[in-house]
């Protein structure tokens, strides 16, 4: 069953830099950004390649508003969200479903 949208946390290895983003296949960006597909965008200049969080949504428009509601909030609020969901900081990317 196909999903409307995901909110996601990129960090690099030392936790040291987060991005928030979101996108329609949450698969397929997490491994552009592994792969710095883009090579000048921010994930790439910060080695942002671990994937630490995630939220998959019914619709791209609640992606979209849950995405800049976590842009939003403070360092210490994101990373209390990121320890809901994974205490140990690991990646992620093997969880994710082929929806």
């Amino acid at each position: 069953m196909p999903y409307g949208g995901a909110v996601y946390i990129m960090t690099n290895q030392r936790h040291t830099t987060l991005y928030v983003g979101m996108t329609e296949d949450l698969k397929w960006r997490v491994i552009q950004h592994k792969n710095k597909e883009y090579s000048k965008s921010f994930t790439a200049r910060y080695n942002l390649d671990k994937l630490v969080y995630y939220e998959i949504l019914d619709h791209i428009e609640t992606a979209i508003e849950r995405e800049k509601q976590i842009k939003s909030w403070s360092r210490a609020k994101k990373i209390a969200l990121i320890e809901s969901m994974n205490p140990e900081w690991r990646d992620l990317f093997d969880d994710i479903k082929d929806w």
